[in-house]
């Protein structure tokens, strides 16, 4: 049985890169949404401190996850990020999720 994965990226720009970040973020969106095994691919901005974003993710299972990890944007994104930001990311297994989520 097949269960749902949630990815969670917390990003924080590196001095000045920001608006590089920002940018390099959104650029995900519409490629990550449209990926076969993608539920859900939304960009947050933390309201205490601006240089700070968080990518929520939720994949259908494990092979859409690594499907995404493959892709020729997610890759674009590695080959940069580490220049924009300090990076966390979560792989997340369900234990109780709202049936909606």
């Amino acid at each position: 049985m097949s269960r749902p994965i949630k990815v969670v990226a917390v990003l924080t720009a590196r001095p000045g890169r920001a608006d590089d970040l920002k940018t390099l973020l959104e650029g995900l969106i519409a490629p990550s949404r449209a990926e076969t095994g993608n539920l859900r691919y939304d960009l947050w901005q933390d309201q205490a401190d601006s240089t700070r974003f968080v990518l929520d993710e939720l994949y259908t299972d494990d092979a859409a996850v690594t499907a995404h990890r493959e892709t020729a944007h997610f890759r674009a994104y590695l080959a940069r990020i580490n220049d924009l930001a300090e990076r966390t990311a979560f792989a997340l297994a369900p234990v109780s999720v709202h049936p909606d989520a």
